[in-house]
């Protein structure tokens, strides 16, 4: 039982890892697009997305999303990242 539940684990982590590196790669397309400051809006987001799909296959290693320290705080970055893009986003709407 539990090498079955290692096995869905692991599996889940890929099929996330891969969720998060296509976004990633979605939000490239954009970038590519677009000029300016939302083209670099848009890298940043395509980074961002794809280290936190890296993170996931890592996660699959260590076995948690919190240890070792040097995962959370990968995760607690490109997290921070997206919320502060998420904001950017929300605040330059709100001006229109």
């Amino acid at each position: 039982m539990i090498v079955l539940a290692q096995s869905f684990f692991a599996t889940a982590n890929h099929i996330e890892a891969t969720f998060w590196i296509v976004v990633g790669l979605i939000s490239a397309g954009y970038a590519l697009r677009r000029t300016g400051a939302l083209a670099n809006r848009c890298w940043l987001a395509a980074f961002l997305f794809t280290m936190f799909g890296f993170s996931d296959v890592v996660e699959v290693q260590t076995g948690a999303w919190w240890r070792p320290w040097w995962l959370f705080a990968w995760k607690a970055v490109c997290v921070l990242g997206l919320l502060a893009l998420l904001a950017d986003h929300w605040r330059r709407r709100a001006r229109r």
